[in-house]
């Protein structure tokens, strides 16, 4: 499908626009050259959150890295209070935490929020811990049925590999009762799996258009066999300039100070950095090396943006014509939710909510 094929129907389902605000470390001018003035800390990301939401955001993420940064449920608890509007997307690492003080928390947040909450849930190895991919994504599985129990008000019966839990229902619950929605993403078979069981919101990296289509043909067909349906999300870095020669140059710019050493150091800073997503993104800039085109991928999808940064690594990048276009190619597929995010963040939150947003019908995902 071209990306200018989009089904007239689309433009009438609001889609969710998210952006992120760097709790893990994550903010530069030029990627791989510290700013201590962008260094995650709570006057700074706190202040990337009330831009957000003083642009129209919908929703932001509170990413977890462990030892980078900040806490997201900390940082969430300060937030809060701050917001009208704007829904959290808090990450939380499962095995981190006892899942029945987790589910408390959460519960208070959702309180704290007026019942904006939103749940990133995150299946990595922990500092000093190296996990086969099948007991963790067991370990994933259960932590997700525990706490939509808990989070749904109910008792909680488990005698798992890794949780074992027989407790009556938490006082402490939700504005609405029930368990606010399970973002989850993962290319692996076994996080697939698990996606399918448990997710609500299936969460994908930057691809190119055709292996987007791929992923969610598979992941309605795995969702299908739970009897379930899944919403898709899409996470990625934007930069949009009033032409796209512009565009191209801010990007130049982001990587111009950036040497090869000091990238893989950034990159390997993350405990997923080995895993099968991040290997994906690897792939596509082989891809794009390959192919002579700059680092782009294919139209307006700049992979450079990887070679410093574990996990996310591509950026849609173009005048704002060329990016509402290519979200909406994605829409067209049956993405229904987007988190952006771009350096520096409060700088780039702004030219997307002045450029784009305004034309894009958003709103917070619906169940």
């Amino acid at each position: 499908m071209s990306e200018n094929s989009i089904d007239d129907s689309m433009n009438e389902r609001p889609v969710e626009v998210s952006w992120f605000s760097a709790l893990c470390d994550d903010d530069y001018q030029f990627l791989g050259i510290e700013d201590p003035a962008l260094k995650a800390s709570w006057p700074h990301c706190r202040d990337i959150a009330l831009t957000a939401e003083q642009n129209g955001f919908d929703n932001i993420l509170l990413p977890s890295g462990y030892q980078l940064g900040m806490d997201s449920i900390g940082f969430a608890g300060g937030i809060a209070p701050l917001l009208e509007k704007m829904r959290l997307l808090v990450a939380v690492r499962c095995g981190e935490m006892w899942v029945p003080q987790l589910a408390r928390q959460l519960a208070t947040l959702d309180q704290m929020l007026g019942g904006r909450l939103t749940i990133n849930i995150i299946s990595s190895d922990l500092p000093g811990q190296q996990m086969d991919g099948a007991p963790r994504y067991q370990r994933t599985l259960e932590t997700m049925q525990a706490l939509r129990q808990f989070l749904n008000g109910e008792a909680v019966q488990l005698d798992g590999a890794h949780i074992q839990l027989d407790l009556a229902p938490p006082r402490m619950q939700t504005v609405s009762g029930k368990c606010p929605p399970f973002y989850f993403g993962g290319l692996s078979p076994a996080a697939r799996d698990v996606a399918a069981r448990e997710a609500d919101v299936f969460l994908m990296w930057p691809d190119t258009m055709d292996k987007v289509a791929d992923i969610l043909a598979d992941m309605r067909a795995r969702a299908s066999a739970y009897k379930r349906q899944l919403k898709f999300g899409y996470r990625v870095h934007v930069i949009v300039r009033e032409t796209e020669a512009q565009a191209r140059d801010a990007a130049d710019q982001l990587v111009s100070r950036l040497d090869d050493k000091t990238g893989e150091e950034i990159r390997n800073r993350s405990l997923d950095s080995a895993s099968y997503g991040v290997r994906r993104q690897a792939e596509m800039r082989d891809a794009a090396n390959a192919a002579g085109t700059g680092d782009y991928v294919e139209d307006n999808l700049w992979t450079g943006i990887g070679r410093a940064r574990s996990g996310c690594g591509a950026a849609i990048v173009g005048d704002p014509d060329q990016v509402l276009a290519k979200l909406n190619a994605y829409r067209a597929l049956g993405i229904e939710a987007f988190i952006l995010s771009g350096y520096p963040h409060r700088d780039e939150c702004d030219l997307f909510g002045r450029y784009v947003l305004p034309r894009l019908n958003h709103g917070a995902l619906q169940l």
